[in-house]
């Protein structure tokens, strides 16, 4: 469409997943296709389109310089500033969320999930960055490109999907409807030309061998696009701000363009498809508190063209109407599909012409087993023929093993303090991210008994409660979970605010790195870094050494 693209407009439809019943709806929607290293010394080693120049406000920011001066200092203890500041601190920074959108639905109201506007509270935020390592920065940023690439291709690969996952096919019935579809496509040959990610890659930064290592990689509803960039905005407000009190320099937080590069990759993807007349659909959950995230995302995309954002069910969806993109903010957990309906509208969707974000083979792709195959010795290679990418992810790879690996299922039952267990499906997603952002919370609490709560990661002695049990029980059922390497970073001074009450609180930190792709056929047309999130939460242990605390919004300060 070249430049004439900005006189069509872009339609947004929002679909709840409480309306995924209505296939009839939906097939009149779509276009379809006819059927025709790393715990030693601990652990045994075993573009098309115009974009106009014009940002949401939370982009305005200054660009970092390429060259920091060597000079520069970590950001003011925050626990050395005065209660004074503090208050003044938070002060400020609710009127600056207030009035900015850097918002979220108050859990204690039923409405605030489903209506907008109503019962809104200012999101959990950090009021001072995060001191972070500029060297761990710039390799976060640098990789992310090559975990695009490295998801596309492993997406292309059908026979590794399914066979990496053919153990955990037996022993979780979700993975295995997901697995169910991918093989549909399979048997008909249905090609995505058109391959569409918004990912984010977490991080921990390991405090005993200073190493960045990935916890895990999202290829579905990777959230906070849109409240993350906003974080950075207020953090960089406020050292302005106080610079005299606080005597940091605001510069020193990278810029986050996070929301419009989504809203650019979706736009994109929606000009690829090539009709002016079809919508953007973004399926989210029925009640979501997280809904102006999703909001700030649709708000970019109407700035650049001039949209319709309407909220639908499948119910209400014109007959006709052709779908060019479908966004998946939802789809990630069982509790997602509600009946047998849902499950023939995620079929239908991937029977469809229509963009898919994810598809589901990008989903699989995207999952803790194929994380954990990804790791193995010569797999990498298999999809990656650069030895310097390759390097530059097994550098980030935290130590990742299967159940069947009888040495290292001994050695975590012996010291089970060095490992996590880890469930192969999404453990919660966004409901628990913004959850966690509301409540306190002990993981022994959510995990009375670890085998019945899937939706967690298992820690400490219940590692070695769970791997017994499934042992004894001998059923196949550890196929559903894989080991990891337990990090343990660096404990941080914050001050949180939650509920308009801030806390002086000793933390650890994840960085989430986002990243945009975007292929037709064989032209990659977006490959790129996008922005970052950070999420702080208080860090305390008891004798077993399982985390408690609750989780806030944050950014970081490049030191």
């Amino acid at each position: 469409m070249g430049s004439g693209c900005s006189s069509p407009s872009i339609s947004l439809t929002t679909i709840a997943t409480s309306h995924f019943q209505s296939q009839e709806s939906l097939s009149n929607s779509l276009n379809f296709y006819s059927p025709t290293r790393f715990l030693e010394p601990h652990l045994l080693k075993s573009s098309k389109i115009f974009i106009p120049k014009s940002p949401l406000k939370c982009a305005k920011v200054p660009e970092m310089q390429t060259q920091l001066e060597d000079s520069a200092k970590p950001i003011v203890d925050p626990h050395d500033i005065d209660s004074k500041l503090v208050q003044k601190l938070a002060n400020d920074a609710l009127v600056w969320c207030s009035l900015r959108g850097l918002l979220v639905g108050d859990r204690n109201s039923e409405r605030s999930g489903t209506i907008p506007g109503v019962d809104m509270v200012h999101a959990p935020v950090a009021l001072i960055p995060m001191s972070f390592p500029e060297s761990h920065w710039k390799q976060a940023c640098e990789v992310a490109p090559i975990f695009n690439e490295l998801v596309d291709r492993v997406s292309q690969d059908g026979e590794f999907l399914q066979q990496s996952l053919s153990r955990t096919r037996k022993a979780d019935p979700f993975t295995s409807r997901l697995l169910e579809i991918h093989s549909k496509m399979l048997e008909i040959n249905k090609l995505e030309e058109i391959r569409l990610g918004l990912h984010r890659s977490d991080y921990m930064l390991d405090e005993q061998t200073k190493l960045l290592l990935q916890i895990e990689l999202n290829t579905i509803s990777s959230s906070f696009p849109g409240l993350s960039c906003l974080v950075s905005e207020l953090h960089r407000s406020l050292l302005q701000q106080y610079r005299e009190d606080i005597a940091s320099d605001p510069n020193r937080i990278p810029a986050n363009n996070a929301v419009n590069q989504f809203a650019e990759a979706l736009a994109k993807a929606w000009n690829e498809y090539g009709d002016p007349r079809a919508v953007i659909i973004f399926v989210v959950q029925a009640e979501e508190r997280n809904m102006y995230d999703q909001h700030w995302l649709s708000a970019s995309l109407r700035e650049r063209y001039p949209t319709s954002n309407d909220r639908y069910g499948f119910n209400d969806c014109r007959d006709g109407q052709a779908v060019a993109v479908i966004y998946f903010r939802a789809g990630y957990a069982p509790s997602d599909y509600h009946s047998e309906s849902e499950w023939k509208a995620r079929l239908l969707m991937e029977q469809s012409r229509a963009v898919k974000c994810p598809s589901i083979s990008y989903h699989l792709a995207g999952s803790k087993k194929i994380q954990q195959e990804l790791a193995k010795p010569n797999v990498l290679e298999r999809f990656l023929e650069n030895k310097d990418d390759i390097a530059k992810l097994r550098k980030c790879f935290a130590g990742l093993w299967s159940l069947d690996e009888s040495d290292i299922v001994k050695d975590a039952i012996e010291r089970p303090e060095l490992y996590v267990m880890k469930p192969q499906r999404e453990g919660g997603g966004l409901a628990q991210e913004i959850d966690c952002l509301y409540c306190n919370y002990t993981s022994k609490s959510l995990i009375l008994d670890p085998l019945l709560t899937a939706g967690n990661n298992i820690y400490g002695e219940d590692v070695r409660g769970a791997l017994l049990k499934l042992q004894k029980e001998g059923t196949g059922s550890d196929a559903a979970y894989i080991l990891m390497q337990r990090i343990f970073p660096k404990i941080s001074h914050s001050i949180l605010m939650r509920e308009g009450i801030s806390h002086k609180e000793e933390t650890i930190s994840e960085l989430g790195i986002y990243g945009t792709y975007l292929r037709n056929k064989t032209e990659v047309l977006i490959n790129q870094q996008a922005g970052y999130l950070m999420r702080t939460k208080v860090s305390s242990s008891d004798e077993g050494g399982v985390a408690a605390g609750f989780a806030v919004l944050d950014s970081i300060y490049l030191v």
